[in-house]
């Protein structure tokens, strides 16, 4: 059983409710052999029930996400950033509070407070919030490869969140690449009023 109080250690750990995704992907691909990617723990955790409310490792879920991105996106980094749209509602789902209905300044802020429940270390944070833009910063200290997954799945997550909260004609772009040498990801959002 996964440990349910956050980490006292160095080990990094991400929230059931986001683990969870990966999980459900990896198991919905049995033509897939995982094996190359996942070690024996790992495995381990993919015949359990996954709690929602539970942390995992951080190192598990950089294994997953690398299998996801080869075997499932096809190293397309677009689909990534489309997951990362999606997975707003199984989040929303989580925590129906996520969303400020009209206000995405407002949801912005009630992101800012709950991501550090999704992470046991700061992998994410909403730097600046404006009544039309905002930065968000990432770094969640993976590999190359699951780094820049990861951002562009962030991408597609803040991106999709400002639209559900009524922001219209949402750009989101990256100012700082992490995985290419800067010290953390920027992404920039900008949106019309609700």
């Amino acid at each position: 059983m996964p440990p349910s109080t956050p980490a006292t250690s160095s080990i990094r750990r991400v929230r059931g409710v986001l683990f969870v995704d990966y999980v459900r992907m990896i198991r919905g691909h049995t033509a897939i052999d995982w094996s190359r990617y996942l070690e024996d723990e790992d495995a381990a955790l993919l015949v359990q029930p996954i709690d929602p409310d539970a942390w995992y490792p951080m190192a598990t879920f950089e294994r997953f996400g690398v299998g996801i991105i080869r075997e499932v996106a096809g190293g397309q980094l677009p689909a990534v950033q489309m997951w990362g749209r999606f997975q707003v509602e199984s989040v929303r789902a989580a925590h129906p509070t996520l969303i400020a209905a009209g206000d995405p300044r407002g949801t912005l802020m009630r992101f800012r407070s709950m991501q550090r429940g999704f992470f046991d270390y700061d992998a994410i944070d909403v730097d600046e919030v404006l009544d039309d833009s905002a930065t968000v910063s990432a770094q969640y200290g993976m590999g190359v490869e699951a780094e820049r997954a990861a951002c562009h799945q962030t991408l597609g997550f803040v991106e999709r969140m400002i639209e559900v909260a009524g922001g219209t004609d949402v750009v989101a772009k990256f100012e700082a690449r992490g995985w290419d040498g800067d010290a953390r990801t920027l992404i920039s959002l900008t949106w019309r009023g609700a």
